[in-house]
């Protein structure tokens, strides 16, 4: 008979890690959104001031547009991510000249860290010396700045978080495609049933629990993204997503207090939108199955 003791036993050095390294930071986070701290202001240490920093946000017209402009970017980011994983994960489950190689430069994007990736894309668009903006002006008469044009920095953006991950999607649903089962597939053909059929009834169901993990990481990524769009943009018109606006925030105003609520308040809009994902395909499934 196992001891429960063993089991605990071994999961001690890792509970104890999460407890130093995750919770007690929370409980700290938690505590000083509670209160009014500056380093630098007249009274040094915490004051107490209660609810007063949430109702600062409620009413904080920055901090509402990054929360727009970050859910914008989730979106796009993360639907587009998803959509060309899946096709080129479909695509890699097929023999195919040179397959090999394009696995191995496919996935190149996920070995570089995310400071480099924004480094590198600033390179591309930089106005003077990046290609991106001399083609585009040279053949399509179009003026590329990203530092006066938000819309077009929020684009970019998107397009570099694209090229950063998804080759991880891909891998991700190459991992799922490769575990369903061929009775279910072959069987589904030899009942009538098209691409889309099989694809819907058949497919789709198998990758949900893959789909499902993918896209709640790739919430939480995209929601915290600060390096890679600071190195791309500084930070300017159209990338002020609320991880940069939190580190506005904390460093240059050094308004821990303020800071520490954000943060506790984009930590619960990631939980929920995570909740309502989850909530929308389990209750679909269970629809499905009755």
């Amino acid at each position: 008979m196992r001891n429960p003791r063993t089991g605990w036993l071994l999961l001690s050095p890792t509970l104890i890690i999460l407890i130093i390294f995750g919770f007690m930071p929370f409980l700290y986070v938690l505590v000083v959104g509670f209160n009014e701290w500056n380093i630098f202001a007249a009274e040094d240490g915490l004051r107490f001031n209660g609810l007063d920093n949430y109702r600062r946000l409620v009413f904080d017209a920055d901090f509402l547009h990054s929360v727009g402009l970050t859910i914008r970017f989730a979106v796009f980011a993360i639907a587009s991510e998803v959509v060309l994983g899946f096709l080129l994960a479909q695509m890699l489950t097929r023999k195919f000249p040179g397959k090999s190689l394009f696995r191995i430069i496919h996935t190149f994007p996920l070995m570089v860290a995310p400071i480099a990736v924004g480094a590198i894309w600033r390179l591309l668009v930089i106005p003077g010396f990046g290609p991106v903006p001399f083609f585009l002006d040279r053949y399509f008469d179009i003026k590329y700045q990203i530092g006066s044009y938000p819309e077009q920095a929020l684009l970019t953006s998107i397009i570099m978080d694209i090229w950063h991950w998804t080759p991880f999607v891909t891998l991700t649903m190459l991992a799922g495609l490769s575990a369903i089962p061929r009775e279910p597939v072959e069987q589904a053909k030899v009942d009538g049933a098209n691409r889309l059929q099989v694809f819907w009834y058949v497919t789709l169901p198998f990758l949900r629990p893959v789909l499902l993990t993918t896209v709640f990481i790739r919430i939480m990524d995209a929601i915290r993204t600060v390096d890679e769009v600071w190195m791309l943009a500084g930070g300017g018109p159209g990338t002020r997503f609320t991880g940069i606006y939190i580190w506005r925030v904390v460093f240059p105003r050094t308004d821990y207090g303020y800071g520490s609520s954000i943060s506790l308040v984009t930590l619960y809009l990631t939980v929920v939108l995570c909740w309502l994902l989850f909530i929308a395909i389990s209750g679909r499934r269970k629809g499905e199955v009755e």
